[in-house]
């Protein structure tokens, strides 16, 4: 299997367990009643499901992206012509004119 494919399954799963975690923590803190909530319908593991599923979409995104801009590679060195660009800007003083002078 390929390096980056690999890359991509680990860090998903790290993503959906991370996820998993937050919903624990969730129904744990009974945040906006939610404890009361799924453990009262009866559609309540559907409804953890639902979010643990889609907090794990989320979450996976976020890790794989962390991961990608983490291989990203150092770019200590110059930048281009940036800094010779500036120094052609030269400042211009401009006079205001008076209200009087405008009519």
């Amino acid at each position: 299997m390929p390096e980056l494919i690999r890359l991509y399954i680990r860090h998903v799963a790290i993503g959906f367990g991370v996820a998993a975690v937050f919903v624990a923590g969730l129904l744990y803190l009974n945040t906006a009643n939610l404890w009361h909530l799924v453990s009262t319908s009866d559609v309540g593991v559907l409804a953890v499901v639902m979010m643990v599923v889609f907090n794990g979409i989320v979450f996976s995104g976020v890790q794989f992206a962390f991961a990608v801009m983490g291989m990203a590679e150092d770019d200590s060195g110059p930048t281009g012509h940036r800094d010779a660009r500036l120094e052609l800007l030269i400042p211009v003083p401009v006079k205001e004119q008076d209200q009087r002078e405008r009519r």
